[in-house]
Parts: structure tokens; sequence; C-alpha cells
């Protein structure tokens, strides 16, 4: 019986746990070193104890299994890539983990192979002694590799928190951690050295034995043929940097050859909008849209953990390799329609046709100076649209300056209603709002807010009708839709524009459930997901399904009359 390939979702789960566990050791290497501001004393006794947690039989085997599970796996991800274009953050963080190998082993060789090879136990005096005066070059080497260590960590846990509900409360905490860390580490390293050199310098022991007191000598070291030593531990570290060397040099030729074996499979992917891509056959979507240069978001970095890599099919010749585990559980999660598809995920064998779902604007299509397309962060929030009804023939007998005295009158009680439901007020578009719930991640009382927001201003409305009657004889109503789901949420614009905004599909699904409204005569139209999600009653409610332009099926939506929608008040 073959043994199972674990899915993907499985090694996703050990890359995690398996940086999770060497991201606690760094963090309690690099306290180690900070406590060297208190007293060489104290990192000796936090040293001790530290190294009774991780240099025990099940420690080392915790610690090396995942520094073996996690460097295989990373080399593993570069073989699957069947490009190596991809944005400026993603490239960092693959460079600077493949670094952090050639800036430790020298360190990681003399302290650790020291120990389990000949017994030699040394203590932080000697080894910032050694950095600090005896080879100063070194010392540097290994500053280096604490930053560029800690810097790989944290876009690492960057990459895997930020699109928590939690995330954006916790990450000004985290930012002090990421920064303070390294930086106590790195001073205690500076300020032990320079204090040792002094010593030294007053002994006249510069240039000579890193030991500075004899009872700073271990019992142990004595009597060890250091020059011997040091020639075995050499070879120990240029072995390290070869191995090393062969297998990211092995996965390059074997990346290498499955080009050549594929230069002749290509297939053809055209876009909505007239580009066209060949790509080796077995490329994701997103990598043959970054091959042929068509901008394609990809907020996770094509880790299948967000939706805005999403495209629509629009044609293909063949069946379509199903979804994986991963590409199923996010599609699931955003509703998508059955043609949708996660363009990191799939790796087409045939020709086919697509759109982007989330087509970001070309770069060159941009005015001067306005930057690159940000596309923010993804988040389940609901969305409410307002109009007024017949507006244009409302105005059209109106002074001016009456019809803007009306429409102020009108956006104070959209925007009061709006602020009073804990929603953001995100524009007014004519006589049309839009208006954001949820962005503090509770979709179950975004959604509900929604509804309350929509039932006062409906209740507000019919008090200024009656405030208005008796001077402008006109009867003001509104059609309001409202809808939940994923979107991208990020402040978008150009110059003194820029503003938190949403885009998307449930942007677009509201907009048109607000038209709806109008269609039949109905004070709210709400889909269903979003009343679902407000756990509001429905039994007596009207529904309808509904098309949706752009969508495949129909969608549910319930109809509310300017009476019933007291209930959501």
């Amino acid at each position: 019986m073959p043994f199972p390939r674990p899915s993907d979702k499985t090694l996703r789960t050990l890359r995690l746990a398996s940086g999770l566990v060497m991201l606690l050791f760094v963090m309690m290497h690099f306290t180690n070193h900070a406590l060297t501001l208190v007293s060489l004393g104290a990192a000796e006794r936090a040293r001790y104890w530290i190294g009774s947690l991780w240099w025990n039989p099940v420690g080392t085997t915790l610690f090396y299994g995942a520094l073996a599970v996690h460097l295989s796996l990373v080399l593993r991800s570069i073989y699957l890539r069947r490009t190596l274009r991809m944005p400026i953050h993603e490239a960092l963080q693959i460079v600077l983990g493949l670094l952090i190998p050639l800036l430790i082993v020298q360190h990681v060789v003399g302290v650790r192979f020291s120990r389990l090879l000949y017994g030699a136990d040394i203590d932080y005096q000697t080894v910032i002694y050694k950095l600090w005066v005896i080879s100063p070059l070194g010392g540097l080497r290994q500053s280096v590799a604490l930053v560029v260590i800690w810097t790989h960590a944290c876009l690492g846990v960057f990459f895997w928190l930020r699109y928590r509900n939690w995330y954006r409360f916790a990450s000004p905490y985290l930012l002090v951690v990421a920064i303070l860390l390294p930086v106590l580490a790195l001073l205690g390293f500076a300020t032990t050295g320079r204090a040792l050199e002094a010593i030294a310098i007053d002994a006249g022991l510069v240039g000579r034995n890193p030991q500075i007191e004899e009872q700073s000598v271990p019992r142990e070291d004595r009597g060890i043929d250091q020059e011997a030593m040091n020639a075995n531990l050499e070879r120990i570290e240029r072995t390290a940097i070869g191995v090393f060397g062969g297998m990211l040099l092995s996965v390059l030729l074997l990346r290498a050859l499955r080009a050549w074996r594929q230069r002749s499979t290509d297939i053809e992917i055209s876009y909505e909008g007239g580009a066209m891509v060949r790509a080796p056959r077995g490329l994701s979507l997103l990598e043959a849209s970054r091959l042929g240069a068509v901008p394609h978001y990809a907020v996770c970095g094509g880790k299948g953990r967000c939706s805005t890599c999403r495209v629509r099919i629009l044609s293909s010749k063949f069946p379509l390799p199903p979804p994986g585990d991963i590409e199923q559980a996010t599609l699931r999660r955003i509703h998508a329609d059955p043609d949708v598809r996660l363009g990191c995920q799939l790796h087409p064998e045939h020709d086919l046709k697509i759109a982007l779902v989330l087509a970001p604007q070309e770069e060159v299509e941009l005015p001067v100076g306005s930057g690159s397309v940000r596309p923010g962060r993804e988040a389940e929030i609901a969305i409410l649209f307002c109009d007024i009804r017949n507006f244009t023939m409302l105005t059209e007998t109106r002074l001016p300056y009456d019809v803007v005295f009306l429409l102020n009158r009108y956006f104070a009680i959209v925007g009061q209603a709006v602020e009073q439901a804990d929603g953001r007020l995100d524009k007014f578009i004519g006589d049309g709002a839009m208006a954001l719930f949820g962005l503090d991640g509770n979709s179950e009382n975004a959604c509900r807010n929604a509804l309350k927001a929509a039932a006062n201003i409906i209740r507000n409305i019919d008090r200024l009708n009656e405030e208005l009657s008796r001077e402008f004889t006109l009867t003001i109503r509104v059609a309001i839709g409202i809808h939940a789901g994923p979107s991208i949420v990020g402040v978008m614009g150009y110059g003194a524009a820029k503003n938190l905004t949403a885009i998307g599909d449930t942007v677009n699904v509201a907009s048109r459930l607000e038209s709806v409204a109008k269609e039949y005569d109905s004070a709210i139209v709400v889909s269903e997901p979003a009343i679902v999600q407000a756990r509001a009653e429905r039994g007596d409610l009207q529904s309808r399904k509904i098309a949706i332009r752009g969508r495949v099926s129909e969608m549910r939506v319930y109809l509310v009359t300017e009476e019933e929608s007291g209930r959501f008040a």
C-alpha cells in the first residue's frame, strides 16, 4: 500500500508549526542576549535554563526537526514555483530565508558542535569577547544574521496573521516587540563587548587568550587540543555549507530540467480584457499572469489564504482539475459561484479563457506620481446603499439652493443613522450614499447594524417628510440595498481624494440590490446571506430569487416595506 501523500493543508500546517518552533527559539535566544544589559551573570543563568529546555533529547529533536522540515518545505516551494517572478515582499522573504544558513553556520558549528563533539561549554563572556575583540568581522556577520533572521521571522508572522480580525488591534503591540527585541539584543552585545574590551586592555590581554579571567574558563574546556578542534570545526562548517548549497543547486537544476522537458507543452490563457499569455502546462493562473506581466491581485502571496486572486472561468476546452482542500475551503467561505476559482490554486492543463474578478488597474494607466495600486486587505463586511427615488423629478421644479438644502438634510439623516449603528459612511454619489459595517471584524453585528441603520433612515425620512410637507409639498422616499460578504478594504484614491473604501463583488451586489428595491417598490432589499448573519426574523417577509448581473446563480433576497422596517430598529 503506497504511503499517502500529505495534503497541501497539512504541508502548510507543518511549515507554519516548524516556523513557530524556530521563532520561539529565536525569541528566547534574543531575550537571553538582551539580559547582558543587566549583567553577564544574569545572561549566564538564563542561558542555563534556556539550554536545559532546548538542549535535551526532546528539545534538540524538536528544534532540529523543525529546522529540517522548514528548510525542506521552503526548497519544495521554490521547486514548485513555475516562475520566479513575484512581488518584492515575497522575494525578500525567500532571499532572507536562504541567507540565514550561510550567515549562522559558523556560529552554530563553533558553539553547538564544540559542545557535542568536545564537551566544550563556551560561555557568553568567551563568545562576546571573541566576536567583539578578536574577530570583529565575525561579530558584524552575526549582527547582520540577527537582523536577517528577525526580519524573515516578522515577515512570516505578518503574512500569517494580517487577515485575522484581531490583528489590527494587536499589531501596535507586536510592532513594539518586533522593534525592541532585536535592538535590545544588539545593545546587550555591543555594551558587553565594549566592557570586556576595556577590561582586556587594562589587563593587557587584547589579542591573547579570549578567557579574561581564569575562573571563567569552563572546566571541561581545559586540555582540549584547540588547533585540532578548530580544524575539525572548519571541516564541519565547509561540509554544512556544501550540503546546503548542493540542495539549493539541485532544486534549481530540477527546475531547469522540468522547464526543458515542458518547453513544447505550453497552453494558451486568454483574459477577458484581450491579453493572452502562453505558459507551460501546470503553472497556476497567478504564476501565468506574472509570467505574462498581467496585473493580478494576490494579497496573501498566492497561498490560498485570501480570495483576491479569484478568476471567473469563461471557457475551457477540457474539464479543469478539481479544487484542492485549501481552495475548496476558501471558495466555500466566500460563497463563490461554480465558475469561480482561485488563480493561485488552479493549475490548468489545457487552453482556457478567464476574467479576473478583482482586476487591478495597470500601472501605466495611473496618473504620474500616484504610486502603485494597493489592494488593502480582505474583510467580511456589510454594505448599505441608499438612494432617493425619482430624485430628478423631485428637483426639476426646485431652486438650486432648495435642492442643496434638501440634500443636506437627507445626507445628515443617512450619516447620523450610519454612525449611530457603528457604521462608516463611505461616500455620497449624487443623491446616493454608501456605508460600510463590520470594519471591526464582527460580521454578525455588521449585518444587524446595517439593518438598524436602514430602519432609522426610513423612520427619520418619514419625520423629514412631515416637516417638509408644509413648505415644499413633496415626499421623499428612499431605496436601500444591503448585502454582506468578503470585500477588499483599504485606502484607495488619488492625492487628497484618498479614503478608506471597499471594492469587490459584495459592493457590486449591494448596489444592485438598491436598484432592485426601486424595481419592487420596497424600502429595503436585503440579501439572504446578510439577513441570516444578522439572525433577523424573516418568517413573514416577502422573498424573491433574482438574477444578479455578472453572477451565474440567482440570489434569494428579502423585500422589506417601510412599515416592516421598524422591526430592525
